[in-house]
This record gives C-alpha cells, structure tokens and sequence, in this order.
C-alpha cells in the first residue's frame, strides 16, 4: 500500500486545555490520549513477533509493516508529551491509569495467543480509521475553523491511522484465515470477537479517565462554566452517536476490508504538511530555529 514515515513537530507552549469549540469533545480526546502511549509499543512487539510466520509471497506487507512501525512510534512519542502536558495540569492519575494499560497488554502479550492478540489488534486499529473519517469529514462542529497544536496531534494522528488501516487486518487474515473454515471463524466470527473485546477494553480506561478529569475540572469551574459543559456533552453525545457509531456498524459486515474503504476527503492533503519540508515537519522546525 506504500507508507510515508513523517516525523512531526508540535508547538504546545501556547497549549489550552479546551481547544475545541464543544468542551465535552476536547474533555475526551484528552482523555482518549492516555490510550496511544502504551498501546502502540505494545503492536510493534507484536508485529515484529509476527513477521516471522506471514507467507513467503507477503514481502510487501513485511516492507509496509516496517512504515507502519515507524509511524506507530512516532505517534506513542508525540502522545507521551501530550499526556506529560495533561498530568502537569492537575491530573496526576492519568498516569496510573496509563500504566494500568500498560499493565493489562503485558498479561495479554504474556497469557493470550497470538491469533487472540492480532484479533485485539486489528479491532483497536479498525477504529482508527472511523475515527480518520470523523475527524477529516464530520468535526465541523467541534473543531471548524480552528487550527492549534491539540487538533494538528490528533488529525495527523488519525490520519495515519487510516492511512495504514489494513495492516494489522493483512497480518491476521495471513496468518489465520487461509482455507475455508479458518476464513469464516477467524475471518469473522473471531474477528468480531476481537473488535468488541477492543471497545469494551479501551473504552473503559478512557471513560475512566472522562470521569476523573470531569470530576476535578468540575471543582475549578463557575456555574456558567458548569451549565456550558453539561449542554456541550449532550452535543457531543449526539455527535458521537451519529458520526462515529453508524460508521463503525460497517465493520461488523462479514465483507468487511478496510483497504476498501474510501478516503477522507482532504487527508492525504493535510498529511502532507507533516512530510519533508513541510510546514508542520521536524525538519522544517530544525531550519527555521
């Protein structure tokens, strides 16, 4: 498929901890952000444990799995500063919560199969590229208009994450769905499995982190502050309903393939800002310092 490694460069210094018109959406995306830091260390060890056993005709998947790689470290380092940026804000836990995580992919790596961790894998990673769709296409009426640090984190994040939405998909198809049977089991049935273990699994650290940062910002705020929030997260709640969770539906098809799923309009336009000599590129920061 033919992956570009960018390597990005954020200006935080003028960071805000609401940087989204809906306050109820930055609240989770902030949240959401303790997700990435352990869970993409833990599907390159993964992939690399893989590699071994895809097919010899599968060279370029093992050429894509090495990008893939690349651009999955990149994303762990860039949401590790932003989770530092989060706990020096009055948020001390999310790093327990964080290593919790952490804690739960290291039983799985050491108690579940591998078959079991692919299938978890390609459930968490086939979010990604829903939440590519919602973010290039549907979040006009949370970030329209605005342009910061926080919103070029998560757009170039879950751009890539469509952008190489078939490779943790490839690998498990590979190598546990060749022959008729192991088509319809693992190639539905347990992938299926595989996604709504991911939801479950990932949705309730972040919820738990929704609930604990709500909590202490509810202490910080006025009660005009208090009556926005409440009307922005019933906004959000509807907006996640109707952009994030009929699209996901989708996934659930026994024709399901991500490789098949159509562009966000826009995305590979905005990636290249984060690409050589881009205006949002490591590089470009190092000349113009």
């Amino acid at each position: 498929m033919g992956l570009v490694v960018r390597f990005p460069k954020f200006d935080f210094s003028d960071f805000e901890f609401y940087w989204s018109h809906n306050m109820a959406f930055s609240q989770d995306r902030n949240a959401t952000a303790i997700i990435p830091s352990p869970v993409e260390p833990w599907l390159i060890k993964l992939l690399q444990k893989a590699m071994p056993l895809l097919p010899e005709d599968y060279d370029w998947l093992r050429k894509d799995a090495k990008d893939f790689i690349a651009q999955e470290s990149q994303h762990f380092r860039q949401h590790r500063i932003f989770n530092r940026m989060m706990v020096d804000a009055g948020f001390p836990e999310l790093a327990d919560m964080e290593a919790g995580l952490a804690a739960d992919l290291e039983e799985f790596a050491r108690t579940k199969s591998l078959k079991w961790c692919l299938a978890y894998a390609d459930g968490f990673e086939s979010l990604g590229a829903v939440s590519g769709e919602l973010w290039f296409e549907k979040s006009d009426e949370m970030i329209g208009g605005l342009d910061n640090a926080a919103i070029r984190l998560w757009k170039w994040h879950m751009a890539e994450e469509f952008e190489h939405r078939e490779i943790c998909f490839q690998f498990y198809k590979a190598i546990y769905c060749r022959g008729f049977w192991r088509r319809i089991f693992n190639g539905y049935f347990f992938r299926i499995y595989g996604l709504l273990f991911a939801i479950v699994h990932l949705r309730g650290f972040s919820a738990r982190a929704v609930k604990y940062m709500r909590e202490i910002e509810m202490q910080r705020m006025s009660p005009a502050e208090k009556a926005r929030l409440a009307k922005d997260i019933k906004a959000f709640n509807r907006f996640n309903r109707r952009a994030f969770l009929g699209p996901l539906l989708a996934n659930l098809l026994p024709w399901y393939d991500p490789g098949k799923k159509r562009i966000p309009r826009g995305l590979f336009e905005y990636l290249r800002n984060f690409e050589k000599d881009g205006q949002w590129s490591a590089k470009t920061a190092q000349l113009s310092a």
